[in-house]
């Protein structure tokens, strides 16, 4: 377990425990939760597991991250929680029975009640369910709420309960639209420009390179936002985001890579003084654009990346 001195008996301490990929709509909830039953006055601790446990327990199965670590503190945080804790996934924790489990997490944190969703499962084998949590916590004075599934309806007018398993299927298929319903808000890549192979400025179209560890969408084409912070400056743009290896040049790598655009398409100027490379840039995706195309030549791919700009200004005067 990680240390953590014990927080004030005179506060209402709301403890809630889980991966939180993604910090989705349901996530979110358990959070403003939690805040309920702990005021203003009191805390909301989020014990976070990270890596995922599989990747200890069964790593051929071990979920792709939606979100690395960092970045989903930093989510977790904007919601509500006073302190997120990272709770490292040990062979000796993840041995641990259900109730042993509570009883080390009960003694260390000293909550007031416990916040967690109905699909909570824990302790050795994932045997702990939520009817044991209410059960072993009754018997020591805590209390506890169980959220029900949280509901979002997707483009397609189907209602399905928000998971981080479901954003990671939307992201699979392409359909960023969707996964915004299930994140309350666009999927972001979050990372470092870095140097490509500068093909695009033999086109007169530049593209940043983006390193990221965000779950990359299917291969595709998407109309994005760009945002990025320079001399104590917020900057934001349009931006034509290519996901994938990029066939037309051979390349053999998925990566994200996007054009930053103005308004009307055409290219965006960047600060003179803003580097090549080295700087920090979030890309927001907003909507699919097209399936990635392996085309003839590079003057075939520049006259369909003009074509890309013009529907992705069209697409986001929709959306936005």
């Amino acid at each position: 377990m990680p240390d953590s001195s014990a927080p004030e008996h005179t506060q209402t301490i709301a403890l809630t425990i889980g991966n939180y990929d993604g910090v989705h709509q349901g996530h979110q909830m358990l959070i403003e939760r939690a805040r309920n039953h702990s005021g203003t006055d009191g805390r909301v601790l989020v014990l976070c597991f990270h890596p995922h446990p599989l990747s200890i327990l069964a790593p051929d199965r071990a979920p792709a991250q939606i979100d690395p670590f960092e970045v989903r503190k930093a989510r977790l945080l904007a919601a509500g929680a006073d302190e997120v804790i990272e709770l490292a996934p040990t062979p000796d924790l993840l041995a641990q029975d259900p109730e042993s489990f509570l009883d080390e997490l009960i003694d260390q944190y000293q909550p007031s009640v416990i916040v967690e969703g109905h699909d909570f499962h824990f302790g050795k084998r994932r045997t702990g369910t939520p009817e044991l949590l209410t059960k072993h916590c009754d018997l020591r004075g805590i209390t506890t709420d169980i959220l029900g599934p949280v509901k979002v309806t997707l483009t397609d007018q189907s209602v399905v309960t928000a998971s981080s398993s479901l954003i990671r299927w939307l992201l699979e298929q392409g359909r960023v639209r969707d996964a915004t319903y299930a994140l309350g808000r666009p999927h972001e890549l979050t990372g470092t420009v870095v140097q490509g192979q500068q093909l695009g400025r033999t086109i007169n179209i530049p593209t940043i390179n983006l390193d990221t560890q965000s779950l990359l969408p299917a291969d595709a084409v998407y109309a994005g936002i760009a945002r990025f912070t320079h001399n104590n400056q917020e900057h934001q743009t349009l931006a034509a985001i290519n996901v994938g290896s990029r066939p037309t040049v051979q390349g053999t790598t998925r990566r994200a890579e996007a054009h930053l655009i103005n308004n009307d398409g055409t290219s965006w100027t960047p600060p003179a003084d803003l580097p090549d490379y080295n700087w920090n840039c979030t890309l927001q995706l907003i909507g699919w654009v097209r399936d990635q195309v392996k085309f003839g030549s590079l003057d075939t791919l520049k006259q369909q990346i003009r074509r890309d700009c013009g529907r992705i200004c069209e697409t986001l005067s929709e959306l936005c």
